[in-house]
């Protein structure tokens, strides 16, 4: 690019315009400004300004200091009449200050990006020629739909499938996991109904484009419609819609009790997959190129389902060997160059969401080089004051706009796409300046040294496949001539099982691993693709292949997602965040306590698992590309978890403090009072300046403070135990939900639901210890006289301050109560032991002359 714009330059013919944009300036400029706006970058980082940054670095760097002087003082001036107390709470804090490094640096250079679709479309999709955008294959998880409702499903079919990108270039993957008839007959019907669907979205331009989220907008759908029948063609594809939702209401009636002989299909046939831990591998082509036209006579995506073989005596992944599935059946029947996944219950919310991916991985400049676009979790149907911080909202706005600054977001699992050969675990395409260390690692390790690191590797220029800890390559395909075209001819014997090796042994698939751009190989035989197709799901396809390991979603932990962004990372790719003005995705969430609680366990357990195994980023990926900050980043997301034994110690000891009348700090000096009160300015006014640069609300942070402490002691306690039980006795234990009882129904009645588990157990025993611990205190400062409320405030303070972080936990164990605030209840019950406890003390109906009353008048 740069060396364009110095050509253009040196004739003449343009000049440096605003923003560096080049300007024509001869007889036909529009002409030449429309060719040079296409070689224009199809994105640009957007920096924060540095009139908000600066402040806040140097408010990180004052607090790391006072932090390092406040814990010598803590270190150097322990309680001698309290040394449990004290020592208890030192470890934690020095715990607490580690866990603040890890979460803070990779904070440190947070960036926005903003795309340019209109130079999207001038490069590769202008008006009257064929499309030149890359195929995307987009795939759809489900296992079992009674949890995960086929409504949902079908809304997020519907919302791919109306996706503003060429139709050719699109198919849609829906794996089924369980093997239920019931998906698959739920995606028939979506199938038919999306041929009314499409067109209709196509035509009138809606969003989003999932008709149950379209249909309930409580906005002005008038507005910006200027067609006249777009009034009476929305009424009855309303109607339309409700039809094709009362007969997936049907469908799900149904399927609540399975027939003695197992379910039967609609010709007489046995359902396949009547036992969902035995039967053979289905897929089913419903839409696409042969599959039907919508009724308008226009071509429709293609949409295919997929159930992968399952036997028992195998291992089959869960999640991550679905989505390992659906690569080798979606290379070898599209082969799309790109991958976009998502959940089930995660819809299109934009239908452009695929272009602006496209902005980044087909740019030439870092395209390349990008494994994956990562776009933020946006929900709906969650309540008004998100009780339990379910939009993660700081995670998303602030941490992975942090890491988008070094070298990409963590993969959250959803919502994003993928390069297709990052996922065939080949190394990136990365420039001399890539390959030079930063700063950091330069004045630690000492420069890079030239050779074979500073490589290209690329297919045409005999680009291998490398471990991300070691030199030995998987396979080396400078054995290999160059092209694809008579494969079995060219490639040598070594190398086709070096090649199976790690892929498996299907030629076809091998074959589609080497179209870089997309589609599929020219000596394909259509009429064998769904017989290899079949093949490549099997279950015992991975056997003693690079599956898992290397290649595809990374087995070893139930949170696949951060285990294969972190190997892609660690071979030097970069990912991209993408933040659209118009959010890309919208999603479901457990807006219940106890649910939100075991979501957040199974991340937690994730991390642990990740943290006790060979792809521990705190040891493994050295000899890699992974920068320092982004190491410390995924570091703090697989040690996070451990925080909730500290967090649980510091949380019981001002209830023991205000019990035993015992206190963490001895007596201190003016200057060691400053220390205090200035490590606690530092911690608040870097919050304040945090939320000012990202823009989150200071609603939103407060709550994810306190489900920090929710989940620290309780999720997360729970799944370090789990972890080790898991990894070093083999113990499997399932903390889950075992019973279940509604007050009432309502707007959000699902947030009033009390479902107990042995979740709740540790921060009940927290709330009720503090609440007993208040108590204890005062009635001690109330028998001890006016010299023990001074260092009683201390402690009340650090008690309330336990309290109010569990407050929406202990809103969610009350319930509504018949609408009265929780607030009052626990103010109530506080206030009322305080005056009972006076009442007794004074006792007013015993003579002045007892002795109580004169110990009291003498104090």
């Amino acid at each position: 690019m740069k060396q364009e714009k110095n050509m253009l330059q040196m004739t003449g013919k343009y000049h440096e315009g605003k923003g560096g944009e080049l300007e024509g300036t001869g007889s036909n400029g529009e002409e030449l400004q429309m060719v040079d706006d296409a070689r224009l970058p199809m994105s640009r980082v957007v920096h924060f300004p540095s009139s908000r940054m600066t402040p806040y670095r140097i408010v990180i760097v004052l607090r790391l200091i006072i932090l390092g002087v406040f814990l010598h003082y803590r270190t150097t001036h322990p309680v001698k009449d309290a040394y449990p107390l004290w020592l208890t709470s030192v470890i934690c804090e020095i715990w607490f200050a580690f866990s603040w490094l890890l979460d803070q640096f990779p904070k440190w250079y947070p960036i926005n990006r903003e795309t340019f679709l209109d130079r999207l479309t001038l490069r590769y999709d202008r008006d009257g020629e064929p499309s030149q955008l890359a195929p995307v294959d987009v795939f759809v998880s489900t296992v079992d739909p009674m949890k995960e409702p086929p409504l949902v499903t079908a809304n997020t079919v519907l919302s791919i499938l109306a996706v503003d990108y060429p139709v050719d270039k699109v198919a849609c993957y829906v794996s089924d996991d369980g093997s239920a008839m019931l998906t698959f007959e739920a995606l028939s019907e979506t199938a038919e109904f999306a041929k009314k669907w499409v067109p209709f979205c196509k035509k009138f331009n809606i969003e989003p484009r999932a008709p149950e989220f379209y249909f309930s907008l409580k906005i002005d759908y008038l507005k910006d419609k200027i067609q006249p029948s777009f009034v009476k063609e929305r009424r009855a594809m309303k109607r339309e819609y409700e039809e094709f939702k009362v007969r997936i209401n049907i469908l799900v009636a149904k399927a609540q009790k399975m027939p003695e002989d197992g379910w039967a299909m609609q010709d007489g046939t046995p359902w396949p997959g009547n036992n969902p831990r035995d039967h053979p591998g289905m897929i089913q082509v419903f839409l696409g190129h042969s599959g039907g036209l919508d009724t308008e006579g226009n071509e429709l995506p293609r949409l295919i389902y997929v159930s992968r073989e399952k036997r028992p005596g195998f291992q089959h992944h869960k999640k991550a060997g679905a989505m390992n599935a659906l690569i080798r059946v979606s290379a070898v029947l599209t082969n799309g160059a790109y991958l976009l996944n998502v959940d089930c219950d995660h819809y299109f919310n934009n239908s452009k969401a695929v272009k602006e991916a496209m902005c980044f991985l087909m740019d030439p400049a870092i395209g390349k080089k990008c494994c994956y676009v990562q776009f933020p979790q946006r929900f709906d149907g969650i309540d008004l004051n998100d009780r339990y911080a379910n939009r993660n909202t700081v995670f998303f706005d602030i941490n992975l706009k942090g890491l988008d600054g070094i070298q990409g977001p963590v993969y959250v699992g959803t919502g994003c796409c993928f390069n297709r050969q990052a996922l065939y675990g080949y190394d990136p395409v990365l420039t001399e300046e890539d390959l030079e260390p930063n700063i950091i690692v330069k004045s630690c390790f000492g420069s890079r040294k030239k050779g074979k690191s500073s490589k290209k590797y690329h297919y045409e220029q005999n680009r291998s496949i490398k471990r991300s800890d070691s030199s030995t390559p998987l396979f080396n395909m400078e054995d290999i001539d160059e092209g694809v075209e008579g494969y079995d001819d060219e490639i040598s014997l070594v190398s086709q099982k070096s090649l199976e090796k790690c892929f498996g042994q299907s030629p076809v698939f091998i074959a589609a691993t080497f179209m870089e751009k997309g589609g599929l190989p020219p000596t394909t035989n259509p009429t064998t693709l769904l017989k290899e197709a079949i093949h490549v799901i099997s279950c015992g396809y991975e056997a003693k292949t690079a599956w898992g390991k290397e290649i595809g979603w990374i087995y070893g932990s139930v949170t696949e997602d951060i285990l294969t962004g972190f190997k892609m990372h660690a071979r030097g790719w970069i990912s991209i965040y993408c933040v659209p003005p118009r959010p890309a995705f919208k999603g479901s969430a457990p807006i219940n306590l106890s649910d939100r609680l075991n979501q957040v366990l199974r991340w937690a357990l994730g991390s642990i698992e990740i943290l006790l195994s060979r792809h521990c980023p705190i040891w493994y990926g050295y000899n890699g590309r992974l920068k320092l900050l982004e190491r410390l980043a995924y570091v703090n997301t697989i040690v996070y978890p451990i925080t909730s034994i500290p967090l649980l110690a510091y949380c019981m000891l001002p209830a023991f403090c205000l019990i035993t009348n015992k206190f963490i700090i001895p007596e201190i000096s003016n200057s060691a009072t400053w220390c205090f009160i200035l490590l606690f300015i530092s911690i608040y006014v870097s919050a304040v300046l945090e939320l000012r640069w990202s823009g989150v609300a200071l609603e939103d942070w407060w709550r994810n403070e306190q489900f920090w402490v929710i989940g620290g002691t309780s999720a997360h306690l729970f799944a370090v135990f789990q972890g080790l039980l898991k990894v070093f006795a083999g113990i499997d234990t399932n903390f889950t939900v075992t019973s279940k009882a509604s007050d009432e129904d309502g707007d959000f009645a699902e947030l009033y639901v009390f479902k107990w588990t042995s979740l709740l157990i540790p921060p009940t025993t927290i709330l009720l210890v503090n609440l007993v611990g208040i108590v204890a205190g005062v009635s001690y400062a109330i028998n001890s006289g006016y010299q023990s409320w001074g260092p009683l405030m201390g402690k009340l303070f650090f008690a309330f301050w336990v309290v109010a972080h569990l407050y929406p936990f202990l809103k969610g164990l009350l319930g509504r109560q018949n609408r009265t605030p929780t607030i009052v209840i626990v103010w109530s019950a506080l206030l009322a032991s305080v005056f009972s406890l006076l009442w007794v003390r004074i006792n007013p109906f015993i003579s002045t002359t007892g002795v109580g009353s004169n110990n009291f008048i003498g104090e």
